[in-house]
């Protein structure tokens, strides 16, 4: 294998796409929490932000695929372990490594940094090792680790107030509907592994319909935050862009809730919510 081949390898198995989302995240709630750009004196403390929230995110995507390898073998074989191209010894490695350096750039932060980044990594690796089984509250265990980041940002300068807290909120609900959505995709090896997602316990259709109440949910939130005056209009046109990416994913998925429908679903969510982020990160400049 070529050096560039094994490149492209871990960058696939950490998807840098959610890590960089997760590092953002982590700045974005401090743009919110402070309604601006941070004093100079704390930018050290930001920037170790995205160093924990991009290297805890990259080692529980790698503790995903390591946990999941027979799973792939089925749903995706081309995937990083089951294709051969990284090791499961080499992934295990590699998912600690990562996560120590994500706790040690919370430790050089603040105390309550360090506790949420060890509560966060504890538990995306309960979630791999038991949560994913049990469907909907694995789901909702996903939705909570996404929505750490924002928390840890706040935590970073002591603030933690309505506005992040609608964000979270917002972040949580479609992220969830994401989960349910992924659930619909991988169906085929969640049946040989007694994974019981929506997907698989109450059938596709069903599991689309509760992934765009999910999608709806956090569209309905997004006027909030303009109507309680607490985002300036650059907020408006990105978040616009937003809902209807979430409306139209739920259109799409209850009408045909077939796995490859789903899987561009997910992955077009996944470019909202970026979008998202940068909106709610734009509304805290007047």
């Amino acid at each position: 294998m070529t050096c560039a081949s094994k490149l492209r390898a871990w960058l696939r198995i950490i998807r840098p796409i959610n890590c960089f989302m997760s590092g953002l995240a982590v700045i974005v709630a401090v743009l919110i929490a402070q309604r601006g750009l941070p004093s100079m004196n704390i930018m050290y403390k930001v920037l170790l932000g995205f160093v924990t929230g991009f290297t805890i995110t990259a080692s529980s995507m790698i503790v995903n695929d390591y946990i999941d390898r027979e799973i792939d073998a089925i749903n995706d074989p081309t995937r990083p372990i089951p294709s051969g191209a990284i090791s499961p010894g080499q992934a295990l490695h590699a998912a600690i490594l990562l996560g120590l350096i994500g706790v040690i750039a919370s430790a050089l932060t603040s105390l309550p940094c360090l506790i949420i980044a060890i509560a966060a990594w504890t538990l995306a690796v309960i979630y791999n090792a038991w949560g994913k089984r049990t469907g909907l509250p694995g789901n909702l265990m996903v939705s909570t680790c996404v929505s750490v980041p924002f928390i840890y940002g706040g935590a970073l300068v002591e603030r933690l107030d309505l506005f992040l807290l609608l964000f979270i909120a917002m972040a949580f609900l479609a992220n969830t509907g994401r989960e349910i959505t992924k659930g619909i995709v991988d169906v085929a090896g969640d049946l040989t592994k007694g994974i019981k997602t929506l997907a698989i316990v109450k059938g596709e259709s069903y599991a689309a319909r509760i992934a765009s109440i999910f999608y709806i949910s956090a569209v309905a939130l997004s006027p909030l935050p303009v109507l309680l005056g607490v985002v300036s209009l650059w907020y408006v046109p990105l978040v616009l862009i937003t809902d209807i990416g979430l409306i139209k994913a739920s259109l799409d998925i209850v009408e045909k809730p077939t796995r490859d429908v789903a899987r561009r679903v997910k992955k077009r969510v996944l470019l909202w919510m970026l979008i998202g982020l940068i909106a709610f990160a734009a509304g805290t400049f007047s």
